[in-house]
């Protein structure tokens, strides 16, 4: 018997294996703004790629008009995690060895403030790399860059009077109080660090090292911090 041509129409339509109708390129596919999503994080990635490099461009280049007009956000988006030098290929080795130490304060509910002994900032550094074969870059010069970048921006004063100073005693006294959290404990809402310097002592003939005297020893001004720890 003949199908009515209704139905062949349909079986056509559906194919002669009885699966659904075919469609059309451009027909389906996901709502525009699933399409318009990656494609906008791609966008921005790319963006900020190229801003990043203009800034360091333009942070590593001689001054310019255009590094001038806008220092301020280059060395707000540089400093200090993008800084840029040209030690890697003139190296500016220390010609002293310094000793940074930090105790912390604590004021009790009668006002009284509480103060720790000193904790040795640089030792917990060095022994992170000593006798280590792969040592790490963070524990070697997050704080010793921090040091020197502090003495850069204060020089003998510890009074900012510059917003890279602001950010360089914030960014000090941050790395101070994470390591003692993270290595002490304890509770605290001020930090105090203490800089002894010593001379790079030389060899002596039994292979040893020779005992040196500290010249100089700098102690900071207390910095509050968010509290840190639990009564």
């Amino acid at each position: 018997m003949k199908e009515p041509e209704h139905c062949e129409a349909v079986r056509a339509a559906e194919g002669r294996d009885g699966g659904p109708p075919h469609t059309h390129a451009g027909e389906s596919g996901p709502p525009g703004p699933l399409k318009a999503g990656p494609a906008a994080v791609v966008v921005l990635c790319l963006a900020t790629a190229l801003i990043h490099v203009l800034l360091v461009f333009l942070h590593v280049a001689p001054p310019n008009v255009v590094s001038q007009l806008y220092s301020r956000p280059i060395n707000a988006w540089i400093h200090p995690l993008f800084e840029q030098n040209w030690r890697l290929f003139a190296p500016d080795p220390e010609s002293v060895n310094r000793q940074i130490s930090a105790r912390t304060g604590r004021t009790a509910p009668d006002g009284t403030v509480e103060v720790s002994g000193w904790f040795d900032l640089s030792a917990v550094d060095n022994s992170a790399v000593t006798h280590s074969p792969f040592p790490s870059h963070t524990a070697q010069n997050t704080l010793r860059r921090a040091w020197s970048s502090y003495l850069e921006a204060f020089g003998g004063d510890d009074t900012p009077r510059s917003e890279r100073a602001v950010m360089m005693q914030t960014y000090l006294r941050n790395i101070a109080a994470d390591r003692i959290a993270a290595h002490r404990g304890g509770s605290f809402d001020s930090v105090q660090l203490r800089v002894i310097t010593l001379p790079v002592p030389p060899a002596n003939a039994s292979g040893g090292a020779r005992r040196t005297v500290p010249v100089d020893t700098r102690y900071l001004p207390w910095w509050k911090v968010a509290p840190h720890g639990t009564d």
